[in-house]
């Protein structure tokens, strides 16, 4: 999960924002680097596992909107919309995606690169604790739409508060990227506490339903 933030949020702000600057790449050039990080993770996450990354596809559109907006010169309010839409669009599709073959709790919980999913399911089905399972990661689920609710809500606090000069200006930059760096402690801390309890409280369940030992959940390296 931290991969895919780091490669689907956190870089591709930061590079727009240190990049995009005239001084240094420019606008155009610093949006296309921006906009090849989360491309190239989610093209190389989909020859791998022949899924396409939903993390990818809102990382482009967040840097593309971040882009695109300072570009138009927008007023600082709709930076601060952009800023909580990407994780309330987040909110929103965790809970939906459980009615598809690839729910998002899968990708970014329960997935088979940490988890040995198919010693899981064994247990699972040997012992007919598959229905519970199932709740159990519905509640996941929920509790990390909750967590990206959480997320939303500060991060359109933060911009606010500190996105006050004129967009396209100088000052303007140097408070995006401030606004970036005070984001880890603001939003990043609260929000990973959140998110680490609902792992911690989907693998205490997933021990309870297969008899398996917390080291034995895990897939083993070499």
């Amino acid at each position: 999960m931290l991969v895919n933030l780091a490669c689907n949020v956190v870089l591709p702000g930061l590079l727009l924002d240190k990049l995009s600057k005239p001084d240094r790449l420019g606008p155009v050039a610093g949006l296309v680097i921006a906009l090849s990080v989360p491309l190239g993770y989610g093209i190389y996450d989909f020859i791998r596992r022949r899924v396409w990354n939903a993390l990818s596809v809102l990382g482009l559109c967040s840097v593309l909107l971040t882009g695109v907006l300072g570009l138009l010169k927008t007023e600082a309010f709709w930076f601060a919309v952009k800023e909580a839409a990407i994780p309330g669009l987040l909110a929103v599709a965790i809970p939906l995606s459980l009615r598809t073959k690839q729910p998002l709790v899968r990708t970014l919980l329960y997935n088979d690169q940490v988890l040995d999913i198919a010693r899981i399911d064994s247990e699972l089905a040997a012992r007919a604790t598959r229905p519970a399972f199932d709740a159990l990661l519905i509640s996941a689920s929920w509790l990390l739409a909750c967590s990206f609710v959480l997320s939303s809500v500060l991060n359109f606090g933060l911009a606010r508060w500190m996105l006050t000069a004129t967009p396209g200006t100088d000052e303007f930059n140097k408070q995006l990227g401030r606004m970036n760096w005070m984001s880890w402690p603001v939003i990043f801390v609260p929000t990973m506490a959140m998110t680490v309890y609902a792992l911690m409280r989907l693998l205490h369940g997933v021990e309870r339903l297969t008899g398996l030992k917390a080291e034995e959940l895990f897939v083993r390296k070499g």
